[in-house]
């Protein structure tokens, strides 16, 4: 369980080839990260047991969830449920907020 941080103080992950994972805080039942990818990267399909949702800070990321392809924008935001295939392009830079729920073992 991580109570409480700075974006400053927590470490990078980079997770594929110009994208960068920061895992800011967690609790018990959910976890916020902070992602940062660059144009061109490309998320493929896969499925995980925990709910996300998200915000898009800036840029551009093209989802596909279950099937339905889609575009989301600076602010826009989204919530894909735990064990729905999902993937993402992102078509320029973007930084994206995240939770998941139940927190991402893997990720703390």
């Amino acid at each position: 369980m991580q109570l409480r941080t700075s974006r400053d103080q927590v470490h990078p992950v980079e997770m594929l080839p110009g994208l960068v994972r920061r895992t800011l805080v967690w609790g018990e039942k959910m976890m916020l990260c902070e992602f940062t990818a660059e144009a061109g990267v490309e998320i493929p399909l896969h499925s995980h047991p925990h709910e996300q949702v998200g915000f898009v800070q800036s840029g551009q990321v093209e989802f596909t969830v279950a099937g339905e392809i889609w575009i989301a924008n600076p602010g826009d935001a989204y919530a894909i449920p735990g064990g729905v295939e999902h993937a993402a392009k992102f078509l320029e830079r973007t930084i994206l907020l995240e939770l998941f729920s139940p927190p991402r073992e893997e990720y703390a």
